[in-house]
């Protein structure tokens, strides 16, 4: 979540007119994350976040997002319920941008989760890939293996500004994920971006999973992968083997893993790293002076790269 377009009093009020929510008591811009600009808001109803889509999430996505959240919470997932305005829709328009309300889920993302925490993230992602499979909407993976190298590319002039010589190491490593990337597996609807502050806790329970505008069509492995590189790293970057083996043995209690996606999760786990050390990447390097957002480091995940790099055997991620 962040703030690139402001939003007046006037404006919102007007907006939130169109929704049986009551009158607007009060607003807060959102500085998490990096995509969308996000406010909390409270109304005589209670409390909800009001998103305008800013300019990564393409406009004929947005129905797959709210179609895709509308079914998980209706499937009783710890999903924001999509509001839909007294006309019946769900989206509209606010400041130039596409917009729409959600929900507030209750609880707290928790900065450094326990082992305990990563147990209950792997039973939930299942819950959420098998929920998936009665979802009939699909849609293909923007950030997938193909477009790594064009998202390096775009920013290559200012790569080696970041560390002296990322831009050739980069550029190595990428040939070797899209010669070896793993095709063929069990796929359907993922979350693609399970990170911790994208899932709240309550009373030791998952309470809430948001942020679903990277929700695709692909493998599930990857998305374990995506959870490996997110939940299984302590603060100084090393890799806890007892987090990544609950998670995953949590996983496979509520769906089981081929043979061929275990075997394939060491050079997922490279991928995911690959993707999100570029995109944040382009971002450190694009995001507009002045934004409200709060920029994320991409040489965390140099250093994740380079670990999941030296796994020969899946038995480093807890698996027999």
């Amino acid at each position: 979540m962040a703030v690139y377009t402001e939003v007046s009093e006037e404006e919102l009020t007007t907006f939130i007119a169109d929704y049986d929510i009551g009158k607007l008591l009060s607003y807060k811009g959102i500085t998490e994350g990096v995509e969308n600009s996000n406010y909390l808001i409270i109304t005589g109803s209670g409390k909800f976040i009001l998103t305008l889509y800013e300019k990564r999430v393409l406009a004929h996505d947005l129905p797959f997002f709210l179609g895709l959240m509308e079914h998980f919470s209706k499937c009783g997932l710890p999903c924001p319920l999509p509001i839909r305005g007294q006309d019946g829709r769900t989206l509209r328009s606010l400041c130039g941008r596409s917009a729409a309300i959600i929900n507030f889920l209750p609880g707290k993302w928790l900065k450094w989760p326990g082992i305990d925490k990563c147990a209950k993230v792997g039973a939930v992602l299942a819950s959420f890939h098998n929920a998936g499979s009665n979802f009939l909407v699909s849609r293909p993976n923007d950030l997938s293996v193909s477009s790594w190298r064009p998202l390096l590319e775009s920013s290559r002039k200012k790569v080696n500004e970041v560390y002296p010589g990322l831009l050739e190491q980069l550029s190595e490593k990428l040939m070797v994920l899209e010669h070896s990337w793993p095709v063929g597996l069990p796929s359907g609807i993922i979350h693609a971006d399970l990170f911790p502050d994208n899932v709240f806790f309550q009373n030791g329970q998952v309470s809430g999973v948001i942020d679903f505008y990277f929700a695709c069509t692909d493998a599930f492995a990857y998305d374990l992968a995506i959870c490996l590189n997110a939940w299984c790293f302590e603060p100084d970057l090393s890799f806890n083997i007892k987090k990544a083996r609950v998670l995953l043995e949590a996983y496979q209690k509520e769906k089981a893993l081929s043979e061929q996606e275990i075997h394939a999760l060491p050079m997922l786990a490279r991928g995911a790293a690959m993707r999100f050390l570029l995109t944040r990447l382009y971002d450190w390097l694009n995001t507009p002076v002045g934004a409200f957002v709060t920029r994320k480091d991409p040489m965390e995940f140099h250093t994740k790269l380079r670990f999941h790099e030296t796994i020969a055997d899946i038995g480093a991620y807890g698996l027999d």
